[in-house]
């Protein structure tokens, strides 16, 4: 890309120059003085030609040297001291160099290092230069030297520009367009063609740049426009990386981050030089069922906060993750049995760039071919429950259980795991609280949801000493699908004589409570409630649970009809079990 838009700076390269003040003839004449703009300092070799390269594509005068304290210089001139203060004005204010550009006499410069080849010494420059043009404007009289702040003026008449915009190839027209898009102007298709939109972004770009809003691009705008693109490029590293294990082709801001390693589904890209921006390109075989599996379990990870947009429509998806010190973008989708995106991490606070880089990936980014990274690469990192692929594993404050109770995917569950909640969720999915009752609590998806079954509860009386059932997440999620835990129903009332719970014999854990209490049939009895017993120990088995008038009773006043079981024969474990499975779910509570 930096090639094509390269040739816009050498189309348009005596725009350049009158911003600069700087066109041939002045720089020979200028080369009679001894002061230097110094505009970077690198620590290596590569690196210093590789960015006077590319300030040497968009201005003239561009030389590189070794210096004293073994870095290397890149700086513009030599020119007289009060000429190189005013192109100095000139470029910072176009950003064409960095802010921080300072004005020196070279004292410090040895072996001149670019143009590459060169060999010459900083040349020996007279005591009292001789200034044969102060003024690096050129034609001073018919266009004066603007304060600082205020803008170049405009090189062209409209008539002109139209005239130069013509010779413009299409390649060079959406390298302006996407110049534009960079800018944050410009969010249409990229398309080489100067249409309404086009037209208002240039006009927008030109008032927010102090020109004269004509929507059409002088040739030193363009110029500009498109140096000031580079530039940030530059600073970013934008490069077009092609991942033949991955299968992946895309554009990485690779002075951000560096190739860390193969860890399927993932490539990482780690930070660089402490910037605390990461990259994962994901790369992985599967179907619409592991596309959505990967859409929950992202949502799962540290990299991925729970506030911000998410979309899963089809065959792709977008996640947007917001805390106080990151905000990630993910995106995947799925074709001819592949599944490719990336996740961008970037730290808070520097949008804009976020935004940019963002919007470079996703134009670039392409699947490519028949290659995708195997379930295992290489050697493997040390395996632990609460990582994923080497990312930590977000993990909620509290975890319950809790189960169907209409087909919108409304959920019954104790109270006691949404008191103090900033978000809950629903098997990884956003909902709302809308009613608490004493120890019950019911939630309703933000997403209507198609549960395959809801709860049926036991219409007759239940019971005493029969073998009862609790379905839940007893670990906290860490086992993707509920357990049963078996016990009996001890008695029909509380140890103080209460009448809505019933004591069982069971020894339940923790995450067990807000889970659906069966009998042998499959009929729900009521809900698991959690130990509530204070610093009184009782004896281990012991559990209680909201009995079915109760739970009905509370589902009735927020406008659901409790449904009746409709049989009586006992069901097999087994078959309990996987009925268990299609109503109960996981309910966390995140801060």
């Amino acid at each position: 890309m930096k090639h094509i838009l390269a040739a816009v700076i050498f189309a348009t390269l005596w725009g350049i120059a009158q911003i600069t003040g700087v066109g041939s003839a002045q720089a020979q004449s200028a080369a009679q003085g001894n002061t230097w703009i110094q505009i970077e300092s690198q620590p290596s070799l590569r690196d210093a030609e590789a960015r006077a390269r590319g300030y040497a594509a968009r201005l003239p005068d561009v030389a590189g040297f070794a210096t004293s304290s073994s870095w290397y210089a890149i700086a513009l001139g030599p020119y007289g001291e009060e000429q190189a203060e005013q192109i100095r004005l000139n470029l910072t204010r176009r950003g064409l160099i960095p802010g921080d550009s300072f004005l020196g006499t070279g004292a410090t410069f040895g072996r001149r290092i670019w143009p590459v080849g060169a060999t010459a010494l900083v040349p020996v420059a007279p005591a009292t230069p001789e200034i044969t043009n102060p003024d690096p404007v050129a034609d001073v009289a018919a266009h004066p030297q603007p304060s600082v702040g205020a803008p170049v003026l405009v090189d062209e008449t409209p008539r002109q520009a139209r005239a130069s915009e013509a010779l413009l190839s299409r390649s060079e027209k959406m390298d302006l367009q996407r110049a534009l898009k960079w800018e944050g102007f410009y969010a249409a298709a990229i398309d080489g063609s100067f249409g309404r939109g086009t037209r208002a972004s240039m006009r927008d770009w030109q008032q927010a740049n102090g020109y004269v809003p004509s929507g059409v691009l002088t040739s030193a705008q363009r110029g500009a426009l498109i140096a000031s693109y580079i530039a940030a490029l530059d600073r970013l590293g934008m490069e077009p990386v092609a991942d033949a294990v991955a299968g992946i082709a895309v554009e990485l801001p690779l002075g951000l981050v560096e190739f860390a390693r193969y860890e399927p589904p993932f490539v990482h890209y780690a930070a660089r030089d402490g910037s605390g921006v990461r990259v994962l390109l994901i790369s992985q075989s599967g179907d619409g069922s592991s596309l959505n599996a990967l859409y929950n379990i992202l949502q799962t990870l540290e990299i991925v906060p729970p506030d911000g947009p998410r979309r899963l429509r089809g065959r792709s998806f977008s996640l947007e993750g917001r805390s106080e010190k990151i905000v990630s973008y993910s995106q995947a989708a799925l074709s001819n049995g592949q599944i490719k995106g990336f996740i961008l991490v970037w730290p808070a606070g520097e949008e804009r760039r976020r935004k940019q880089v963002v919007e470079a990936m996703k134009a670039s980014f392409a699947p490519g071919g028949a290659a995708v990274l195997p379930d295992s690469y290489g050697a493997q990192a040390v395996q632990d429950i609460d990582l994923l692929s080497g990312l930590e594993i977000r993990r909620p404050d509290n975890s319950r259980s809790g189960f169907y109770v209409d087909p919108a995917g409304a959920v019954l569950t104790t109270s006691d795991v949404v008191a103090s909640c900033q978000s809950v969720t629903i098997d990884a999915l956003p909902a709302q609280v809308v009613a608490v009752q004493g120890s019950l609590a019911l939630l309703r998806p933000e997403q209507v949801l198609a549960p395959q079954a809801v709860a049926r509860f036991q219409p007759g009386i239940a019971r005493l000493k029969s073998e009862i059932a609790v379905a839940g997440y007893s670990f906290g999620g860490r086992l993707l699908a509920p357990s049963l835990t078996w016990g009996s129903l001890a008695e029909l009332q509380g140890l103080g004589g209460e009448q809505d719970v019933m004591r069982l014999a069971l020894a339940a854990l923790p995450g067990d409570a807000g889970g659906p209490v069966y009998d042998r049939s499959g009929a729900v009895l009521g809900m698991l409630l959690p130990e509530t017993m204070g610093a009184r120990a009782l004896p281990d088995g012991t559990a209680f649970a909201s009995d079915m008038e109760t739970v009905t009773s509370f589902l009735s006043d927020q406008g659901i009809a409790a449904s009746a079981a409709d049989r009586d024969g006992a069901l097999a474990p087994q078959e309990l079990t996987a009925k268990a499975a299609e109503i109960t779910v996981l309910v966390s509570c995140w801060n």
